[in-house]
């Protein structure tokens, strides 16, 4: 096997890249960011938070992997996810978890029932 081959997917070809900055990864970041703190249920506007617990290596996750979290959940509180994370995780579990929850609110927001859900 040649170093190309290592180094590259399937027939030498270079892997795909997550999906992010298209106009539809665009609109579903508008659309978690309208929806309230999924850890404390503080009301939108959120923070569209990428996932990145148990990834590894440098690749970023697609927007499509985002989760709404105000600004103290994610980067500016003592517990915030990006100022200790293993404390959020032993605390919420990974952020990754909340994925399914994130598709049933933006469906409830869709269907104009997001509040009667909460």
């Amino acid at each position: 096997m040649t170093f190309i081959a290592i180094t590259k997917g399937p027939l030498g070809q270079k892997a795909d890249k997550p999906e992010r900055g298209t106009a539809e990864a665009r609109r579903h970041i508008e659309q978690v960011k309208r929806l309230p703190c999924i850890i404390c249920g503080r009301p939108g506007p959120s923070d569209a938070h990428h996932c990145y617990c148990d990834r590894f290596g440098q690749r970023k996750a697609p927007d499509f992997e985002t989760i709404p979290l105000c600004k103290e959940c994610h980067q500016v509180g003592p517990m915030a996810i990006h100022n200790d994370k293993a404390g959020w995780v032993e605390r919420n579990g990974p952020d990754h978890g909340f994925l399914p929850r994130v598709a049933d609110m933006l469906r409830a927001e869709d269907d104009g029932i997001l509040g009667e859900w909460l």
